[in-house]
């Protein structure tokens, strides 16, 4: 006897070779031996074979005629046997049997299984919706087939011109579109990201980065919504001063300007002036909603998102020839020991008269030109007065900073600043510490740190920058002293040696420093009542908020500027056909070229000195995961003389390069990199910390792996 049988939802036969009671012993046609319990058993047959039985079974299952079967079959529950009867007109015989079996356990559709051996047919309205379903999935596989031919073809099928960024960045998986792109990437063994530059879905490199950027932080676009412009305060005092800024040819968002009164007793007075977007922005209003969400304006080489709309940057704006709102601090100074007589701020209008730009000044004032009183350029005799100030507050904070056990900052790195045109890019070099850069910086962080004082003297929250431990050198160790945190009260900022330090003088570009401009504006005007009127009270807890929101953009903005000034190097190499470069051995198998703050990793490179110049061979570069390879050709004579610091400061990675930031000096800005003067200080890509960006979030930002 043989025995057709249910086991682990499989149907098998094979021959009985002994029963004991409810179970059977039975060998199947493999030779295996299994127990079959006898409520399993759906047929008992003597002919044909086992084996013979399931072909035959399967054969007659593909010839069932579904549908009829279905009619057949009614709506009550039924038995195989019986509906066998029905359907062939006679008892079913063995492989007739088996066959319905097989025909109505693979038809779920049109049969649901009630138990061993028997079913129920599918209501109507149910059968009709899951047939239309199996059409519409064979025809959405034969779309998605088509799809799949395009993209062979090098084709973008038209259905995915509008998803090409969404397939990338935020596909929806279980999409015909998605699964064409994914099966034809298998098929050409390639990226998602290749392939569509390579269909035309992207129509460049440059745009994937860009795409993708906007796609993670701008969803809803880079537009502004319409807003009405507060108009500018009338009833504040005019400075009786000519005021003038220090920036970038770039640079739009004028937030910082100076001025120079000359005082009797061989004293001056300086003044350092922000633009004073706060006294138009409300906490809470539609223009805050957008600067909150934005939190920072996003700078990249050749464009910038700004975090205001243009309409309020221009009201605001420090330009030539217009009066503007600002928060001024003035330092009355004598020019003996140019020491600090006294401090004040006001709320006022500013006559601005001039708006100096680097790229007409840096080769005039120079520190020779500065020393022997020549050159001939506009308000020589402020710059002058003002450079002599900058060196005692230079002199005094690096006094303060070994005061906390760190070493003086070092001046001799070089920075670049990225110019786009026409998708030409122009990458300039700049010795850091150059006499305008160390003007702008030095009084920057005197106003950040003078303003952190009064905001902590009236007793109310503000958002601070914060560098090093308690105990200086003995505790944490060097990462510990150099890690950078935002705090909501004051406390020292070892790197700059500065006893608090709270950002204030880029409120049309940070969010933090308007907030702070909100803070300051209540101490002068309400003095010892600041803390029951100030825009924050204190213990806001929606300050802490407002950190947390801003470390996390600014890491992002800052990870995607790093990450466009990669692209921009390469595009360089390829602009320039700069096959043979030199480069500086930073550490190990680190290199960064001499031109270009390009860094490149050489795993397995010989052992080098640092500070070693060689000659590298480019071999091949990727603007879409931007690697780059290179071998080396030569090991020049030249070596380049890194600073001290960069042989702790210089940690590896993973596959990039991290250095300090803060305190290498004073404060950078995220943006000054692509030509975009910060107004606290101007620093961009510092050539010997490997090409890292230096910027004002406390966090060292890497560049992409090589």
């Amino acid at each position: 006897m043989n025995l057709f049988f249910e086991e682990s939802g499989d149907f098998k036969a094979g021959s009985v070779l002994s029963q004991a009671g409810e179970a059977y012993q039975v060998e199947l046609a493999s030779g295996k031996r299994t127990k079959v319990k006898a409520k399993d058993v759906l047929l008992q047959f003597t002919s044909p074979d086992p084996v013979t039985l399931i072909e035959q079974a399967k054969a007659a299952a593909a010839d069932i005629d579904l549908e009829f079967l279905w009619e057949v079959a009614g709506q009550d529950e039924f038995g195989f046997a019986e509906l066998g009867a029905e359907y062939f007109g006679h008892a079913p015989q063995a492989t007739e049997a088996a066959g319905l079996i097989f025909a109505l356990h693979t038809a779920p559709v049109y049969f649901y299984k009630k138990g061993r051996g028997r079913y129920k047919a599918a209501p109507e309205a149910s059968l009709k919706a899951a047939l239309a379903g199996i059409e519409k999935k064979k025809q959405q596989l034969l779309i998605q087939a088509g799809y799949v031919e395009e993209l062979k073809q090098q084709r973008l099928p038209d259905a995915m011109k509008s998803l090409a960024l969404q397939l990338l960045f935020k596909p929806d998986k279980n999409s015909i579109e998605y699964k064409a792109l994914a099966e034809a990437c298998d098929a050409l063994q390639t990226s998602a990201q290749r392939l569509m530059l390579a269909v035309g879905g992207i129509p460049s490199p440059k745009e994937l980065h860009l795409a993708k950027f906007h796609f993670e932080n701008f969803p809803k676009g880079v537009g502004f919504p319409s807003i009405e412009v507060p108009a500018l305060p009338t009833d504040l005092p005019v400075a009786d001063v000519q005021a003038f800024s220090i920036d970038d040819v770039t640079t739009t968002e004028i937030d910082d300007a100076f001025s120079v009164v000359e005082l009797e007793n061989g004293q001056i007075r300086v003044g350092i002036h922000i633009a004073a977007p706060a006294l138009g922005i409300a906490r809470g209003d539609a223009i805050d909603h957008i600067a909150r969400a934005r939190m920072s304006t996003v700078y990249m080489p050749g464009d910038k998102i700004t975090m205001l709309p243009d309409e309020l940057v221009n009201t605001y704006t420090l330009g030539a020839g217009q009066t503007r709102p600002a928060v001024s601090l003035y330092a009355t100074i004598n020019t003996e020991d140019w020491t600090v007589v006294a401090t004040e701020t006001k709320v006022e209008a500013v006559p601005m008269v001039s708006n100096l730009r680097h790229n007409d000044l840096d080769a005039l004032v120079t520190e020779e030109n500065l020393a022997n009183g020549t050159g001939d350029y506009p308000h020589k005799a402020e710059i002058a007065h003002i450079w002599k100030w900058a060196l005692e507050l230079e002199k005094g904070r690096m006094a303060k900073r070994e005061s906390f056990g760190m070493k003086p900052e070092q001046t001799n790195r070089v920075d670049f600043n990225f110019y786009v045109e026409d998708d030409v890019v122009r990458i300039v070099r700049r010795k850091r510490g150059a006499p305008l850069d160390k003007m702008v910086a030095e009084l920057m962080i005197f106003a950040n740190s003078t303003w952190g004082k009064l905001m902590a003297d009236h007793g109310i929250p503000g958002i601070y920058r914060a560098q090093g431990v308690a105990g200086g050198r003995g505790q944490g160790g060097w990462a510990g002293r150099m890690q950078v945190r935002m705090l909501t009260h004051a406390a020292p900022h070892q790197g700059l040696g500065v006893d608090q330090y709270a950002w204030s003088t880029s409120p049309l570009r940070r969010y933090t420093d308007l907030v702070n401009q909100w803070q300051i504006i209540a101490c002068v005007q309400h003095g010892i009542t600041a803390p029951f009127v100030a825009t924050f009270k204190p213990k806001d807890a929606d300050l802490f908020a407002i950190v947390s929101g801003f470390d996390a953009a600014y890491s992002a903005y800052a990870d995607f500027q790093t990450t466009m000034e990669r692209y921009w190097c390469l595009r360089w190499l390829q602009q320039e056909e700069a096959r043979q470069v030199d480069a500086v051995v930073l550490k190990d198998e680190i290199l960064r070229l001499v031109d270009i703050p390009l860094v490149i990793r050489l795993p397995g490179m010989p052992q080098t000195a640092r500070g070693a110049q060689v000659k590298l061979d480019i071999l091949r570069w990727d603007e879409v995961d931007l690697t780059v390879e290179a071998r080396i050709l030569e090991v020049l004579n030249t070596v380049t003389e890194l600073e001290e610091e960069d042989e702790e400061e210089l940690i590896e990675g993973g596959d990039d390069v991290v250095a300090d930031n803060d305190a290498a000096e004073g404060e950078s800005d995220v943006g000054a990199a692509s030509g975009e003067s910060s107004g606290d200080v101007d620093t961009t890509i510092s050539s010997d910390t490997g090409g890292v960006l230096l910027d004002e979030t406390g966090t060292t930002q890497e560049n992409s792996p090589s």
